[in-house]
């Protein structure tokens, strides 16, 4: 039977916890003489928390059913922003972030591989500062727990790592994603670890990256008060909760059990149920049919495994709230969290890959095969082997969570996550861009538990960590130019007045565009789709395409996106050169390619073969055993 469970751990209060209490009473201590914020520097700290793969659903106080009293009593003391935007994928939304730029112009448009392009270098440039280089000229000190993504890796380079680029400390990762009892590049400063280096509470055995990232974050604050008690602190948070592999905790598992036996499709209604209720959509966003790639719950096949897998991706996303709380009582007990602006957002919405879906599986051996050293270190994304030695496993049936396996919950669950809105992580309409944003700072936000309904991007975030830390953006360093900031500073909305932005908020991802200005939206998916045009004031779900109804506005705000993609260096872009000259062309028209071993040939000058039959023909100089040729992205594709 379905349950309710949001409740049932009492949530987060502001005041001190029982053990601090007991310990305050022992040392003749009272509230009122805990240590001050900041002594002498009233500016505020900032700790900016990003989770990885969620929808715009899934956590409590934006719907959800799973577990998150830490968010929600951030949300009921802070303020909650309903249409706030990423950039529809990990690394682009991470360069942004970062930065207070479009991702393009920071050199990374798309993933961590150079495509020949201004934008899409795959690697931070020179021409961007980051949150913690600007903060850290300002005085501020910084730190940093979790994943970067924002420079290739492996790499003989550690010029774009967290310490080169303004951190004073780092623990985390520099790849994308991983295993959470044993990710591949984990790294202390700039020294890669085994899992036990995380902290004194770890060992090889008992890691979980999750737990690790909340330990750091919460060391820091502790330390930051010893050492620095004068100065304010930046802390940037960066989970990987609760991206693929679905690897959740047995204890945290159990908490969800029954609570997804009635399937997607009841989810969906009860998340939209709750959302209009609490207040955070009305009328203009109407639950979106379901995906038509998912089938009705009632026809769905393997229900038992993918059930297990929204419980193990509630139990990641529980377990990452409770990190959270960690981090937030460790900003209570040093006296920090009245002056501690703390902002909550989501990198992507909820992912429909099907990684790890796919094939049969085979069953875990009964004897370890491959144990690793003490200290040997990880270095793959996908394992072959545990650090135990078991293989990891993968394929349809799989039921995840243990370590030795590796798999995502699927395009059903995600359609869950991302309600009411339709598409994905990938896409750029609302199911790939909106993200929760809880702004909490008791100094700073009166407008305790309501709703900032203005749109924003996380460009906005460096403009308004610029504006409470009074600190100088540069115009340019050591000789190079730096791109001015894009963003908003959203302190006004803190204070319940009208944000002033100056132009529309811009999107491209692998050739999926959109603009967003006031009410409207002109939205594309793929290099070669045709435009849509949406009045988010009646229609944020976009289910009634206005493109043939206002054909003026529909070219004034292509003709603007044109214009705003040139400026960003996202034209030229890779997914189709031709891009305003042959609409609809993707690729190459040439037939013949001669190609080395590991050749790689980028999608613009790959053959297009959307829509079409094909031949093809291999003349093979070295016979062998492998692949002849390949093609396809993160979700579909062919091998010969």
């Amino acid at each position: 039977m379905q349950r309710d469970i949001r409740n049932k751990r009492p949530a987060l209060r502001p005041t001190l916890s029982i053990v601090t209490a007991i310990a305050m009473l022992l040392l003749g201590i009272t509230a009122g003489n805990l240590p001050a914020a900041a002594s002498g520097d009233d500016r505020p700290n900032v700790v900016l928390i990003m989770a990885d793969d969620m929808g715009y659903s899934d956590i409590g106080c934006y719907g959800g059913e799973i577990q998150t009293p830490t968010l929600d009593r951030l949300a009921e003391n802070g303020l909650r922003f309903t249409q706030f935007y990423n950039t529809a994928r990990c690394c682009p939304t991470r360069a942004s972030l970062l930065t207070g730029l479009y991702q393009h112009q920071a050199g990374i448009g798309h993933m961590m591989r150079d495509q020949g392009l201004v934008g899409f270098q795959g690697d931070l440039n020179q021409r961007c500062r980051t949150l913690a280089e600007v903060l850290g000229s300002a005085g501020y000190s910084t730190y940093m727990s979790g994943k970067w993504h924002v420079t290739p890796y492996p790499s003989d380079s550690k010029k774009n790592w967290p310490l080169q680029r303004g951190f004073d400390r780092f623990f985390g990762t520099i790849h994308g994603a991983g295993s959470f009892y044993d990710p591949n590049g984990l790294t202390r400063d700039n020294t890669f670890i085994p899992p036990y280096k995380a902290g004194p509470e770890f060992t090889n055995e008992n890691f979980y990256y999750t737990d690790a990232i909340s330990a750091n974050a919460a060391r820091y604050v502790r330390r930051h008060k010893e050492r620095s008690p004068d100065k304010p602190f930046f802390m940037y948070v960066t989970y990987t909760a609760a991206h693929w592999p679905m690897h959740a905790l047995p204890e945290d598992v159990a908490e969800y059990k029954g609570v997804y036996d009635k399937g997607w499709d009841a989810v969906r209604k009860a998340r939209h149920k709750r959302m209009r209720e609490m207040g955070l959509i009305g009328g203009e966003s109407p639950l979106s049919p379901r995906d038509p790639n998912v089938p009705p719950w009632s026809e769905a096949d393997r229900k038992e495994w993918n059930i297990r897998c929204m419980e193990v991706y509630a139990a990641m996303v529980d377990r990452m709230d409770r990190g959270i709380g960690r981090i937030v009582r460790s900003l209570e007990q040093t006296g920090d969290l009245d002056n501690t602006l703390v902002l909550y957002v989501q990198d992507n919405g909820g992912c429909a890959e099907r990684l790890g879906r796919r094939g049969d599986f085979t069953p875990r051996p009964d004897e370890p095969v491959q144990p690793m050293g003490r200290d040997e270190l990880q270095t793959e994304m996908i394992p072959e082997f545990t650090r135990d030695g078991y293989p990891v496993r993968r394929g349809a049936g799989v039921m995840p969570g243990p370590a030795d396996t590796y798999i995502a919950y699927g395009r059903g669950w995600a359609n869950a996550s991302n309600t009411p809105f339709r598409e994905y992580k990938h896409w750029v309409h609302e199911g790939g861009i909106a993200t929760p944003l809880i702004a909490h700072w008791p100094k700073g936000i009166k407008r305790e538990g309501q709703f900032e309904r203005q749109p924003g991007h996380l460009i906005d975030i460096m403009a308004t960590c610029v504006d409470l830390a009074d600190a100088d953006y540069p115009e340019s360093v050591n000789g190079k130019d730096i791109h001015p900031l894009q963003g908003t500073s959203l302190v006004p909305a803190f204070e319940g007045n009208t944000l002033d932005r100056e132009e529309p908020i811009f999107f491209e991802h692998e050739g999926n565009r959109a603009l967003r200005d006031g009410r409207w939206k002109l939205v594309a998916k793929g290099p070669g789709g045709d435009w849509e045009l949406y009045d988010m004031r009646t229609d944020r779900s976009e289910l009634h395409d206005l493109a043939d109804e206002r054909p003026e506005l529909l070219k004034k705000m292509v003709k603007r996106w044109e214009k705003m993609a040139r400026r960003f260096k996202v034209l030229p872009w890779p997914w189709n050169p031709q891009y305003g000259k042959e609409p609809g062309a993707v690729g190459s028209d040439a037939s013949r390619f001669a190609l080395d071993p590991d050749d790689v040939l980028a999608r613009a000058i790959a053959p297009a073969i959307k829509g079409k039959s094909l031949a093809i023909v291999a003349h093979v100089k070295q016979p062998g055993d492998g692949v002849l040729v390949a093609q396809g992205g993160s979700a579909d594709g062919y091998a010969l």
